[in-house]
């Protein structure tokens, strides 16, 4: 099992910045590819990003690419989203999520989730 808290989530102008965490416990952390993934209301939960097991390799929905940047600290059994420049496009709940496919882009290739932190976005 693996357990998996984000933090980081708040209100925010558009054009601003926030830092979402997740934080793991249980199964060695390096063993699990981590991606992050978001829902806002009335729509399907949606790839954001994912990075590999030792962070050498990301991949980014197009919608975010060059805006958010994946990171993990495997010392730290801690992963980060930056969201720079934000847009009210991104308002939704985020939730990262502990897999073992690289490419992986759909809920249903993640084992394990988190409780997901809203990030609200206004315009």
């Amino acid at each position: 099992q693996v357990q998996l808290v984000e933090s980081g989530g708040g209100l925010v102008q558009a054009g601003g910045s926030l830092r979402l965490s997740c934080a793991a416990s249980g199964r060695p952390f390096s063993s699990y590819v981590m991606g992050w993934f978001r829902q806002a209301p009335g729509k399907e939960r949606e790839f954001v990003s994912a990075i590999s097991w030792r962070g050498g390799t990301t991949y980014y929905a197009d919608s975010v690419k060059g805006r958010f940047t994946n990171s993990r600290d495997n010392a730290k059994n801690t992963v980060y989203l930056q969201m720079n420049s934000l847009k009210a496009d991104d308002t939704a709940v985020y939730y990262c999520a502990a897999g073992k496919t690289l490419v992986a882009r759909h809920p249903y290739e993640y084992d394990y989730w988190g409780q997901g932190t809203q990030v609200t976005v206004s315009s």
